[in-house]
C-alpha cells in the first residue's frame, strides 16, 4: 500500500482516538459527577480543561511541527495523550481529572495540529486531496457516530473510566503506524517559536472562560469577574501587537487579509460554538432531565451521528465541483435550522422532540466538516501547511472552550429567573437559591437538594426546577442556532474560489 494511505490511516485512527474520547465523555458525565462528588462547574471543566489547553497550545504545536519534523511531533502527541488518558482513568477526585484533561488536551493539541498537515503533504491539491478529506470527514463522522454508543454501553458495564482506558490501545496502534509507515518532514525555512504569544494567547483565554464559568456564582459586576475580564482583554490585545512586532508570529495577522482564509476560520468558529458546545447541555437533558441511562443516551445520539458519517464522504466527492463557500453556507444553515429545531423543549415532550433537528443538524456536520478541513490547509503555501492546520483548530477549539462557558451561563442565568420568578415571595426564590437549584437540576444532583425541602413545599420546588432548566436549555438552543446562521452568512460573504488552491498536480 502507498504510503499517503498509510498517513492517511495513522491521522484518521488518531482523529477517531480523539473524536471518540469527546463523545465518549459526553454520556458518561453523570456517572463522572456520582463517582466523583463533581457539581456542575467541574462538568464544565471536564469539557473546557482540555478544550483550552489545546486551544492555547495549537498553534505553538504546528510550529513546533514544522520546525522539528511533523512525524516525530506527531508520535510525541499520541505518547502525551494516551498516557493523560491512563491518568483520566486513575482520577479520585474531579480536580484530579480536570488536570489530567488538561494534559489531554497538550497532547490532543499536537495531533491536531499536525493531522491535516501530513495529510496535505501527501495528497496533492484537487480531487485526490478531496477524496482524501472525505475519507478524514467520513472517520470524524464513525468517531461521532459509535462514540456516544460506546460510551453509554462502557460506562454502564464497566464504568466511566474504561471510556479512557480505551484510547490506550488506540494511541499504540497509531504510534506504530507512525513509526513504520509516515514519512518526516519540515518547512525548511521556520525559525524560533512564538513563545511570548503563547503566554498572553493562553492567559488571556484562560481568565475570560473563568470569568464566564464562574460569572453566576459571584455576581457579573463584581470586582472578580470584573478584574477576569480587564485582564483578559489587556492579555489579549496584547497578544495581538506581539503578533504584529515579532519576526516569527504564531498567529501571523497578515493571513486573515485573505478573506477566504478568515471565512473558514469563523466557519469553524461558528460550528464549534454553536452545536458541539451544545452537546453537554443535550446530553445533562437526556440523562439528568429525562432519566435516560449513558447507552440509552448514546442510542438517541444515532440519528444525528448517522447523516453526519453519511453526508460526509459525499461532501469530500463534491470538494472539487462546488464552490466551498457554498458548502460551508450550507452545512451551517442546516446545523443552525436544526438547533432551532431543537429548541422550544416542553415538560412533557420526550426525546423525539429532538430528532428533526438532530438530522438536520448531522446533516450540516457531514457537509461542513470536510469543506472545513480541505480549505483550511489549500488557502495557504504548503510549506505552512501546519502553522494552517493549527489556526484552523485554535478556532474550532476555543470556539468549544468559550461556548461551554457562555451557553452555561445564559443557561444558569435564564433558568435561575425562571426559578426566581415561579418562586416569588418563598425561600425558594431568595439569594443564590435559584442558581443552585438549576445547577443541581443539570448536574443530577436535583434529588439530594429536595431531600432537604420540607414535604410540603418538595413538588413545587421540584417543578420550578425543571421549568428553570427547561428555560435554559431553550435559551441556548435558540441562540446557538443563531450563532450558525451568522456563520453561514459569513462564510457565503468572505470565502472565495479563486484564493483556494484548486489545481491538479
Amino acid at each position: 500500500m502507498q504510503r499517503k494511505w498509510w498517513t492517511l490511516i495513522a491521522v484518521s485512527v488518531a482523529t477517531f482516538m480523539l473524536l471518540l474520547d469527546i463523545t465518549v465523555v459526553n454520556v458518561a458525565l453523570p456517572s463522572i459527577r456520582k463517582d466523583l462528588g463533581a457539581d456542575f462547574t467541574d462538568l464544565q471543566w471536564v469539557f473546557d480543561a482540555y478544550a483550552l489547553s489545546l486551544a492555547a497550545l495549537v498553534l505553538t504545536a504546528g510550529s513546533l511541527a514544522d520546525r522539528l519534523g511533523r512525524r516525530r511531533t506527531f508520535a510525541a502527541g499520541l505518547v502525551i495523550f494516551s498516557a493523560a488518558s491512563l491518568l483520566c482513568a486513575l482520577a479520585p477526585n474531579p480536580t484530579f481529572l480536570n488536570v489530567s484533561r488538561a494534559i489531554q488536551g497538550v497532547g490532543g493539541a499536537v495531533m491536531f495540529a499536525v493531522s491535516l498537515a501530513l495529510v496535505a503533504q501527501e495528497f496533492p491539491p484537487g480531487r485526490e486531496r478531496g477524496t482524501a478529506m472525505g475519507l478524514y470527514g467520513a472517520t470524524i463522522g464513525v468517531a461521532v457516530a459509535v462514540g456516544p454508543l460506546v460510551g453509554g454501553a462502557l460506562t454502564d458495564s464497566l464504568g466511566w473510566e474504561w471510556i479512557f482506558y480505551l484510547n490506550v490501545p488506540i494511541g499504540v496502534a497509531a504510534l506504530i503506524i507512525t513509526y513504520l509507515k509516515l514519512a518526516e518532514s519540515r518547512d525548511p525555512n521556520a525559525t524560533r517559536v512564538d513563545w511570548a504569544g503563547v503566554a498572553a494567547f493562553s492567559s488571556g483565554l484562560f481568565l475570560l472562560v473563568l470569568a464566564l464559568v464562574r460569572g453566576n456564582a459571584e455576581g457579573w459586576g463584581s470586582t472578580l469577574i470584573v478584574s477576569l475580564f480587564a485582564g483578559s482583554a489587556v492579555l489579549l490585545v496584547a497578544f495581538a501587537v506581539i503578533e504584529l512586532r515579532v519576526p516569527e508570529p504564531m498567529l501571523p495577522l497578515r493571513l486573515f487579509r485573505r478573506h477566504a482564509f478568515t471565512g473558514v476560520q469563523l466557519a469553524a468558529f461558528a460550528v464549534s460554538s454553536s452545536l458541539f458546545a451544545l452537546f453537554l447541555y443535550l446530553t445533562l437533558y437526556l440523562q439528568n432531565y429525562l432519566g435516560l441511562s449513558p447507552f440509552a443516551a448514546g442510542v438517541r445520539y444515532l440519528p444525528i451521528t448517522a447523516l453526519s458519517f453519511v453526508v460526509a464522504p459525499i461532501a469530500g466527492l463534491m470538494l472539487s465541483r462546488v464552490p466551498a463557500r457554498l458548502m460551508l453556507c450550507a452545512g451551517l444553515l442546516a446545523i443552525g435550522a436544526g438547533l432551532l429545531l431543537m429548541g422550544d423543549v416542553q415538560p412533557d415532550d420526550d426525546w423525539t422532540g429532538l430528532l428533526a433537528g438532530f438530522l438536520v443538524g448531522g446533516a450540516g456536520v457531514g457537509l461542513i466538516n470536510p469543506v472545513i478541513a480541505d480549505v483550511a490547509v489549500s488557502v495557504v503555501p504548503k510549506e505552512n501547511s501546519g502553522m494552517a492546520a493549527g489556526i484552523n483548530d485554535t478556532f474550532r477549539q476555543v470556539g468549544i472552550a468559550v461556548g461551554i462557558a457562555v451557553w452555561g451561563a445564559i443557561f444558569v442565568g435564564q433558568g435561575a429567573d425562571k426559578v426566581r420568578e415561579l418562586a416569588a415571595g418563598t425561600p425558594t426564590g431568595e439569594g443564590a437559591r435559584p442558581r443552585e437549584l438549576i445547577e443541581a437540576a443539570s448536574s443530577g444532583s436535583l434529588p439530594e437538594v429536595l431531600a432537604a425541602v420540607p414535604e410540603p413545599a418538595r413538588q413545587a420546588v421540584a417543578d420550578a426546577a425543571r421549568a428553570g432548566f427547561l428555560e435554559g436549555l431553550n435559551a441556548v438552543l435558540l441562540l446557538g442556532g443563531v450563532v450558525s446562521l451568522v456563520g453561514a452568512a459569513l462564510a457565503l460573504w468572505l470565502v472565495r474560489e479563486s484564493e483556494i488552491d484548486r489545481e491538479t498536480a
